[in-house]
């Protein structure tokens, strides 16, 4: 027996035609009974006939709507020189009639781009309809199309919850998609004003050139000011600041008013080492950028030809363990020593560490450390990024500085 649509037969709202169809052989006629739930009798499908080959195709037909729902029995009955027959049973389904209740979207207002929760209730025939996939939708205000946003799958209960930002002023509201068992629902819409938030700005390509650079030369320092939906903005004032190394303050040196596509450029004399980094105090309608800071080396003047220096050497560098795990601790040792009239003592000095990631071209200042009275140099610092390291002395009054060999170390994740 084939029975079309197949149970469960779900009914909306208009009657659903179901069709019953069977095969025989060799007989000349052929009954179809139906019995409803309950205690009815049975009662007869008008049958057709038509060759399916050696075999004949018995089909009929009958409409259900809501007030059949329950559990149906068939029996086909074939007779030709015996009597032979087949029974079964099929579910008549009334579709789950939804409603989505308790929409809210809030805050009711807010800034641009800020996060707001959207959260309802998907019910079926009055009860929590969990695990079903649900739409938020919002339509702008002035325009009369809703567009999708999220989508989400009811909880427990039926209840659902999502955060989305809110860029716009408009409706927002959920909808269910009817599906094969239940009817489609759409929430009351729930209005959201949103006020125009500052346009945010950054600054890109800062750099603080030569490096490394003699004391008293001239630093040139350029970057361009940029805000949110434009190239650049000309007429800003960025202004340059200094933190020497081993200080925690950033001081102000001197500045600039970006011109054309927000462009800047500023000079000052080079003193000691540190970093620098441009400063957008922000205006009217935009806000602050701090770009990111840049380290220079100030190297001081060679020594008069006639002030004899002893040469210093960096030997034995290592970074250790290889690989290391992203956040652990990576160590660095290493020894320093100097020539006493041709034999090599270690020697006691400040050596810095230096980073230089993975396809990068420049080196980054991590730390200092100081080297024992036998010369020989430890310390540590987490690892985050893959990359080589160095040891730098930079010598002194009495010696000569000098470069490690360098060490890659791979970080994993």
């Amino acid at each position: 027996m084939s029975i079309s649509p197949a149970s469960p037969v779900v009914v909306f709202d208009s009657a659903v035609t179901v069709t019953f169809s069977f095969t025989t052989k060799d007989a000349g006629k052929a009954e179809l009974q139906l019995k409803p739930p309950g205690p009815s009798v049975e009662s007869p499908v008008a049958l057709t006939s038509a060759p399916a080959g050696q075999w004949t195709k018995w089909t009929g037909t009958k409409s259900f709507d809501g007030k059949t729902a329950g559990k149906w029995s068939f029996r086909a009955t074939a007779h030709g020189d015996g009597e032979k027959s087949t029974s079964g049973t099929f579910e008549v389904a009334k579709a789950l009639v939804t409603k989505i209740s308790d929409f809210d979207a809030s805050p009711d207002l807010v800034d641009k781009g800020d996060v707001i929760k959207v959260s309802g209730r998907l019910l079926a025939d009055g009860k929590g309809y969990d695990g079903q996939s649900v739409a938020i939708t919002f339509r702008e205000r002035g325009s009369d199309d809703y567009r999708a946003v999220t989508k989400l799958t009811t909880g427990r209960g039926g209840w659902f919850s999502a955060a989305v930002h809110a860029n716009a002023t408009g409706w927002w509201r959920a909808e269910f998609a009817r599906t094969s068992t239940a009817t489609a629902s759409v929430s009351d819409a729930d209005r959201v004003d949103v006020r125009r938030g500052n346009l945010g700005s950054r600054i890109v390509g800062f750099d603080a050139r030569p490096e490394p650079v003699d004391k008293g030369d001239t630093l040139t320092f350029t970057g361009a000011l940029r805000v949110e939906g434009r190239d650049g903005v000309a007429g800003q004032r960025v202004g340059i600041f200094f933190r020497a190394d081993g200080s925690r303050r950033w001081e102000y040196v001197t500045s600039d008013v970006t011109g054309r596509h927000g462009r800047f450029e500023a000079a000052a004399t080079a003193v000691t080492s540190g970093w620098w980094r441009a400063e957008f105090a922000g205006a009217r309608g935009v806000n602050g950028a701090v770009s990111d800071a840049d380290w220079v080396k100030v190297d001081q003047p060679a020594p008069p030809p006639e002030v004899d220096k002893a040469d210093t050497r960096l030997i034995k560098f290592n970074a250790y363990p290889e690989p290391v795990k992203r956040g652990r601790y990576l160590k660095f040792k290493g020894r320093l020593q100097v020539d006493d009239e041709g034999s090599w003592e270690g020697y006691s000095g400040r050596v810095a560490l230096y980073f230089k990631p993975l396809r990068s071209k420049k080196w980054q200042y991590v730390k200092t450390t100081t080297a024992s009275d036998s010369g020989r140099l430890y310390t540590r610092v987490k690892a985050w990024n893959s990359g080589y390291w160095k040891f730098v002395f930079s010598g002194d009054e009495d010696t000569y500085g000098d470069t490690s060999r360098r060490d890659y170390v791979r970080v994993k994740r």
